[in-house]
């Protein structure tokens, strides 16, 4: 037995046990490595696929864990590597000109690796055929999720469909959209706050002859002239009140601005999800976009109508005080202004530490809101299964790794705002002390002095706030990031671009080389299926054979890789999603009811459906007499998920739901699986007669509900094995025929089983 080459670099594979090379090194290093990790029968264990110069070699693990060869083949004409992958299962098979002559399996974490190794392959054998050493190509690969990229891609489309870049303070700006609606209000709003900082600017202005021209005078021995105090006095009065009514008008409109902005941003946002694809939602937690359409959004509410305005208001107070500081004296304005270079260093430097730490923060919270979101409606589970020490156990691990990137974060930003604050205390000893350099050789008045220090005082107090507004801006542009995520997120399911409606349908389904990828894995491959209208089609075969995708992709759930599906001759890509939809009834394998009462469930396809109607559809779904016994009949309130009613009842409701919208094409996706016997049967019976003139494309586990379908479409690794009824499939002893065996000795010995004593 060989032994592998000893290594110059270790292979990047999975376990990491295998000691071999990537490199080229000498003949017989290998230049690309597989770890099959999966037996012919699906069991994990570990072996070893490698291509070097030569040959394909095939390696096992010996009893002291070295690996050792187990069979090998010389590269060369007619020798052929073909790769597939099904259900989460990947496959290599290697061909000769007579036939295969070995098989190798493995998870898809090793697809990367395998997808080099047959491309190495193919090198290799090309080298060898044109007499030339082999060259070592490595696939480039996606830095994110380590997905194989092809030659002339420069992103990974799966990272792609959320921009990953850090927030951006400019992200800001792209709420305008929601702003400019508003503009008219924005503009007043704008005014008035103009107007009222003006306003708050008078009153120190005024201090300065009132000092200088009355309690000077009056401190020498000149008597008061009261009509000055009165005029000053008025004054200083009347500019409080206007500052005060324009402010409340200012902050009223801006207000009122805002909470709009922020209700059509939240509205926008779940619209916008609501069109995504199930695929989208596939790779989210409930309780992250929760948190984005609530708690982000919200963020962004009091950004905008709190700080906001109040940064707005700052920015004005320092425009004009500068320019009044500037006319009352230059040189104190400069001496005023001395702090103003360090403090925004500082800005600059904490800046991008709070944005990506806000950011962090952000999602660690999205963690804490998931373990509710999965918790609060699985309680049944968790109760069943005693599990509360360890979901407490979740939400503690997930609030401390909240706590933790806070603490952090805060260490910055606690050092920030109170050096921003002894910085403005610095400044206002200087104007101090260079204002009474200047008072005691007669450059100003101490009116001047005094009238300096109340806008300072006004001028650094608002400098202060502005630097503060630092960490609420990081935290509103990361919050606006995490939305514009969603609402840059490109449906993969389109609406046409030129669409065609349909005036009738009449439930004929083509089904023309369809197949599908679900990320690496192949779920449906060439597909051809013809479903007359009205015609009642079984779908069968084991878990994992491709029916319930099928069946979403006819829903257009999701949109076909290759291929087409058409509808009455009409590919469903050019038909309007709603409306396509809107000819189908669904009825799924876990049935899924809304918090509210059983006759709001029922008519939830057809919210404006008239009692009758509601009550034709219970009645046929069988759910009219169990629905009587409630305390309050078809306005009894189910709770959340339908958690008042057995699996049964629920299912049935669900059935009158589909029927209720009347479809020209009904789905049932194992839907009676959650029901006993004597439920099944009642379901049965109606379901023999609902299924006249509807086309019907029923999936189950149980082949015995499926006898009366016109045609059953036997399903394995996404493609069709077999086709026929029932009589006709069981004739053929093929796979159906299996299947229903299979299942005969399974009911049987639960009945063995069920009368033992």
């Amino acid at each position: 037995m060989s032994t592998l080459p000893a290594p110059s670099a270790a292979p990047e594979t999975r376990s990491g046990l295998w000691p071999a090379t990537l490199s080229e090194g000498p003949d017989g290093a290998p230049l690309a490595v597989l770890e099959t990790d999966l037996s012919e029968d699906l069991r994990f264990v570990p072996g070893l696929l490698t291509v070097d110069a030569t040959r394909l070699n095939a390696w096992t693990r010996a009893a002291d864990g070295t690996p050792q060869m187990e069979s090998d083949w010389p590269l060369g004409r007619g020798l052929s590597l073909r790769q597939s992958d099904h259900a989460g299962v990947g496959q290599i098979e290697l061909f000769n000109p007579q036939g295969r002559l070995a098989v190798w399996r493995y998870t898809l974490a090793q697809q990367m690796a395998a997808t080099r190794l047959v491309n190495q392959f193919v090198l290799a054998q090309q080298a060898l055929e044109e007499g030339r050493a082999p060259q070592l190509v490595l696939q480039a690969t996606c830095p994110l999720c380590k997905a194989p990229l092809d030659a002339d891609q420069d992103d990974c489309p799966s990272c792609a469909q959320e921009n990953t870049t850090p927030p951006s303070t400019w992200m800001l700006l792209r709420l305008w959209r929601f702003a400019k609606p508003y503009q008219g209000q924005l503009l007043a709003g704008f005014l008035l706050m103009l107007a009222s900082t003006a306003a708050t600017l008078v009153p120190p202005y005024l201090t300065m002859p009132l000092i200088d021209e009355v309690l000077i005078p009056y401190q020498n021995g000149q008597p008061v002239e009261m009509a000055l105090v009165v005029m000053y006095l008025s004054g200083l009065l009347g500019a409080a009140l206007l500052a005060w009514g324009l402010g409340w008008a200012k902050t009223y409109i801006l207000a009122l601005v805002s909470e709009r902005i922020g209700a059509d941003l939240r509205t926008t946002t779940y619209e916008h999800l609501l069109k995504l694809s199930l695929e989208y939602f596939g790779g989210r937690r409930t309780g992250d976009l929760m948190a984005r359409i609530g708690s982000e959004t919200d963020r962004i509410n009091v950004f905008l109508s709190l700080h906001l305005l109040d940064f707005a208001t700052d920015v004005l107070m320092i425009g004009m005080t500068t320019v009044i500081l500037f006319s009352i004296n230059p040189w104190l304005a400069l001496a005023t202004l001395l702090p103003l270079p360090f403090i925004a260093w500082m800005i600059h430097v904490v800046r991008d530490k709070l944005r990506t730490g806000f950011e962090k923060i952000d999602r660690v919270w999205s963690e804490v809101t998931s373990v509710l979101a999965d918790t609060i409606p699985g309680i049944r589970v968790v109760k069943a299964f005693a599990q509360e020490n360890r979901e407490a156990q979740r939400f503690r691990d997930a609030n401390k790794h909240n706590l933790d990137v806070n603490d952090k974060l805060n260490r910055v930003w606690s050092l920030f705002a109170p050096t921003v604050s002894l910085l403005t205390e610095i400044g206002l000893l200087v104007v101090w002390g260079f204002g009474i350099w200047l008072v005691a050789h007669q450059s100003i008045t101490v009116g001047v002095l005094t009238a300096f220090l109340a806008y300072i005082g006004r001028f650094y107090s608002r400098l202060d706030s502005m630097s503060r507004i630092v960490s609420v801006t990081q935290k509103a542009a990361s919050g606006a990031k995490r939305i514009f995520d969603i609402l840059d997120h490109v449906s993969s399911v389109p609406e046409p671009v030129n669409p065609v409606h349909l005036d009738k349908v009449d439930g004929r389904i083509q089904i023309e080389g369809a197949g599908f990828r679900y990320g690496n894995r192949a779920v449906i491959r060439g597909l051809d299926l013809h479903i007359a209208p009205g015609e009642m089609v079984g779908l069968v075969g084991h878990s994992g054979s491709g029916k319930s995708t099928l069946v979403n992709l006819i829903c257009r759930f999701y949109d076909i890789s290759e291929g087409a599906i058409k509808i009455d001759g009409v590919d469903i890509r050019s038909l309007p999603v709603a409306e396509y939809r809107s000819h189908i009834g669904l009825v799924l394998q876990e049935p899924f009811l809304f918090f509210g009462t059983i006759a709001d469930n029922i008519a939830y396809g057809k919210p404006d459906a008239t009692r009758e109607e509601i009550i034709a559809a219970a009645r046929a779904a069988h759910a009219h007499e169990f629905i009587l016994r409630l305390p309050q009949g078809y306005d009894s309130l189910v709770g959340e998920r339908g958690q008042g009613l057995s699996g049964g009842e629920r299912q049935r409701i669900s059935i009158a739901r589909a029927l209720l919208i009347n479809p020209r094409i009904l789905i049932l996706d194992e839907a009676t699986s959650s029901v006993d016997t004597e439920t099944e049967k009642e379901i049965q019976k109606a379901l023999d007669n609902l299924v006249k003139g509807r086309t019907t494309i029923a999936i189950a586990h149980r082949l015995s509900t499926l006898r009366k379908a016109d045609r059953l479409v036997v399903m394995d690794r996404g493609q069709k094995v077999e086709e026929g009824s029932h009589d006709e499939l069981m004739a053929r002893e093929g796979a159906y025929y299996r299947l229903y065996q299979a299942q005969a000795r399974q009911a049987e010995t639960l009945e063995e089983g069920g009368s033992a004593p």
